[in-house]
C-alpha cells in the first residue's frame, strides 16, 4: 500500500483513537517508524482532536483530550486492517463521542464552580447581614448611652489610676433612683488570663468595701461599658484585678482605678 493511499484509509485515525487491536496497533507503529509522512500525519491528527477538546472545554486541552481518551476509549474494537481504503466516515462517532463528554465534562465542571460561587456567594452575604445586625445593635446600644449620660439625675464619678497603672482610668455613671451603675472601662487594659476586674462600692469612714459585680466578657465587649446593680450609700468606686470569679475583698496590690462620689 502506497504512503498516500495508507493515510487516506482512515486507520492513522482509528490508531490514535486507540480502537485498533493490539497487532494493529503493532503494524501501524512500525509503519510510523519507517515513515516520517504518517508520523507526522499522526501528530496533525492528535492536533486536530485537541483543537476539538479545546472548542468545548478550553481549559487544559490537552490533559482532558488524554482523559477523555481513557475514559471513553478504554474498551478496544476488533477492527480489521484492509488493503483498501476505508470509508472515514463510517468512524467518526469516537470523535464525536470525544467532543460530547468533553463538553459534558466542561459543563460538569462549570457548574460546580458556579454552586461554589453561589455557595460563597451566600456565605458572604450571611456574615454581612451579621455585621449589620451587630452593628444595628451596636447602634442602639449607642443611643442608649449617649441619652443615659444626657439624664440629668445621673452623676459622674472620674476613677484614676493607682500604683499599679497609673495611665488607667474608668468612669462611672450612678443612677442613684434605680439603683444602678454604669462602668465606662474604656480605659483599663485587657486583663490577663485567668484574671478579672472587680468594681467595688467603697465607705470612707470607715474604709468598708462591697463588691458589686465584675467585668466580665471584658476583651470580647467592644463598648466596654456594663450595667451593674448598686443599691449601697456608696461614697466612692475602685475597680482590681482579681482571680477568675472575684473575691470577697479586694486585693489593694491590684487597685486600677479609684475615685470618690462628688470629687
Amino acid at each position: 500500500m502506497e504512503i498516500r493511499e495508507y493515510i487516506e484509509s482512515g486507520i492513522l485515525e482509528l490508531y490514535v483513537a486507540g480502537v485498533l487491536t493490539e497487532k494493529e496497533n503493532e503494524e501501524v507503529t512500525e509503519a510510523i517508524k519507517k515513515h516520517l509522512d504518517l508520523q507526522s500525519e499522526v501528530e496533525e491528527i492528535e492536533t486536530a482532536i485537541i483543537k476539538l477538546t479545546a472548542a468545548v472545554a478550553p481549559k487544559d486541552a490537552q490533559k482532558l483530550y488524554n482523559k477523555i481518551k481513557t475514559a471513553v476509549l478504554n474498551q478496544p474494537k476488533v477492527v480489521a486492517l484492509p488493503h483498501k481504503r476505508y470509508n472515514w466516515a463510517a468512524y467518526t462517532g469516537w470523535a464525536a463521542a470525544v467532543v460530547l463528554a468533553a463538553g459534558i465534562f466542561y459543563l460538569s465542571n462549570k457548574n460546580s464552580d458556579l454552586e461554589y460561587k453561589l455557595q460563597s456567594s451566600d456565605a458572604k452575604n450571611a456574615v454581612l447581614e451579621t455585621k449589620i445586625a451587630e452593628a444595628n445593635e451596636s447602634l442602639e446600644k449607642a443611643e442608649e448611652l449617649v441619652s443615659l449620660l444626657r439624664d440629668k439625675n445621673i452623676q459622674t464619678i472620674n476613677l484614676g489610676g493607682q500604683t499599679v497603672s497609673p495611665q488607667s482610668y474608668a468612669k462611672v455613671y450612678w443612677k442613684q433612683e434605680d439603683n444602678v451603675v454604669y462602668i465606662d472601662a474604656q480605659g483599663l487594659p485587657e486583663p490577663p488570663p485567668g484574671k478579672v476586674y472587680q468594681v467595688w462600692s467603697l465607705t470612707l469612714e470607715p474604709l468598708t468595701p462591697t463588691s458589686i459585680g465584675l467585668l466580665d466578657n471584658f476583651t470580647s465587649d467592644d463598648n466596654k461599658v456594663f450595667e451593674l446593680k448598686n443599691a449601697n450609700q456608696s461614697e466612692a468606686f475602685g475597680i482590681t484585678l482579681e482571680p477568675a470569679g472575684g473575691s470577697e475583698t479586694p486585693t489593694m496590690e491590684q487597685l486600677y482605678t479609684l475615685g470618690v462620689v462628688g470629687s
